[in-house]
């Protein structure tokens, strides 16, 4: 039974993680579509922040103006 809950959690852990990696590119993308290009220092920025902050990001996206603006959101 234990193995079952462990390999349950493990699928889990997986598919949140494979949300924020797609929640990650989109939000390089449109960034990128917004910007014309976005900094290495910002897509690493973004590769590593928390799921909340990519959503607030997300929801922020068409007030966002500049890289700082986006700093601002993630820090």
């Amino acid at each position: 039974m234990e193995d079952k809950i462990d390999m349950a959690r493990g699928i889990d852990y997986k598919f949140k993680r494979l949300r924020e990696v797609e929640r990650q590119v989109t939000l390089k993308d449109q960034l990128k579509v917004k910007f014309g290009d976005v900094s290495n220092d910002l897509e690493e920025q973004i590769t590593n922040t928390s799921l909340e902050k990519l959503n607030e990001l997300t929801l922020n996206i068409f007030n966002i103006t500049s890289e700082e603006d986006v700093l601002r959101i993630i820090n």
